[in-house]
């Protein structure tokens, strides 16, 4: 193994399938000549030449429509947002089109193409930059959603992504792309299938399910509670959908407890269907109520002390945990 930074991990994975496939090609705002704007696309313009890196006016709803068509015949685009709150100008070709056209076809048309980009709040970029959009794109089918925590998932899962013959909305963390973490050494393909998550942490005594960014805080917390005997397991669903809730329900059977962690607001969203996911599949073996820690049910702030108010911390994993086992310090 190596260590690569996140964003390193993710242009190694679409330089990789870009020579191994003439079909896969990227797309979209400042890709290329600028490199991207979090710097994912560097080197690839040089490397692979105009026809196959393409920068793109600022016109998402436009450039996504394009991807979606050369998918429709063929081709492999992936289809970069500089953020995922950019989306929301293409979001009728991704959820009308995108998501429906093999349905609509009756199975005979395939779109292989990857919506991908950072996701979540960065740092004072404040309301309008600073959406977790995975509640939005995880309600509709026809679609993959997937939300890789480490370097090694982001390559393994974003390999898979391109390879898909469905449309893929790939998460990136838009505070990970300098998280440095292990990845297979040069010439070691790794794919990881979508639906299969990981166990981060082994414990015994609550399962913390958790996703993106908070997978860091939840791991934190997890070190925190174990000092004083608290041993928790920490689970990394990898994809929302598919969910692997076969792994999730194996964990809480074990541990009997179980926290939700995630960037999204609290109302509604994926966090919310993994509690319901888990407590009509293992009611029976729940010793408390599950919890929640997600964002607070507010637009993000700009000063960056209400911003850190607003996240999920350590602290308010800490609390929540100790609420499920019974053990709140007084």
């Amino acid at each position: 193994m190596r260590e690569l930074r996140y964003r390193e991990a993710v242009r190694e994975a679409i330089a990789e399938e870009m020579e191994a496939d003439e079909s896969v090609f990227l797309m979209g705002e400042e890709v290329g000549h600028y490199q991207g704007a979090y710097k994912v696309s560097e080197g690839l313009l040089a490397r692979f030449g105009e026809k196959r890196v393409i920068d793109t006016p600022i016109a998402e709803a436009g450039f996504a429509g394009i991807g979606i068509g050369a998918a429709m015949t063929g081709l492999r685009p992936v289809i970069e947002f500089m953020t995922w709150n950019f989306s929301f100008v293409a979001f009728d070709q991704i959820i009308s089109n995108a998501a429906k056209i093999r349905q609509m076809s009756g199975g005979t048309i395939d779109v292989p193409i990857v919506f991908r980009g950072p996701n979540g709040a960065a740092k004072q970029v404040a309301s309008q930059h600073s959406h977790s959009v995975d509640p939005f794109y995880t309600n509709i089918p026809g679609i993959f959603v997937v939300m890789p925590a480490t370097p090694r998932d982001a390559k393994g899962l974003l390999k898979t992504a391109i390879r898909c013959n469905d449309p893929v909305v790939f998460l990136e963390g838009e505070t990970l792309y300098n998280v440095k973490g292990e990845v297979p050494d040069e010439g070691e393909e790794e794919l990881i299938p979508f639906g299969k998550g990981r166990i981060g942490r082994e414990g015994t005594d609550c399962t913390i399910v958790a996703f993106g960014r908070p997978y860091y805080e939840t791991m934190q917390a997890a070190e925190k509670l174990a000092e004083d005997g608290i041993e928790c397991e920490v689970v990394d669903p990898r994809t929302l959908r598919p969910l692997d809730l076969d792994l999730l329900v194996e964990s809480v059977k074990k541990t009997h407890r179980c926290v939700v962690v995630h960037e999204h607001w609290p109302y509604g969203g994926p966090g919310a269907e993994i509690v319901d996911q888990i407590q009509r599949h293992a009611f029976d073996w729940l010793d408390a109520p599950i919890e929640r820690v997600g964002s607070l049910d507010v637009p993000m702030p700009y000063a960056s002390n209400l911003e850190n108010f607003v996240l999920p911390t350590v602290e308010r994993i800490t609390d929540a945990v100790r609420k499920v086992t019974y053990s709140e310090k007084k």
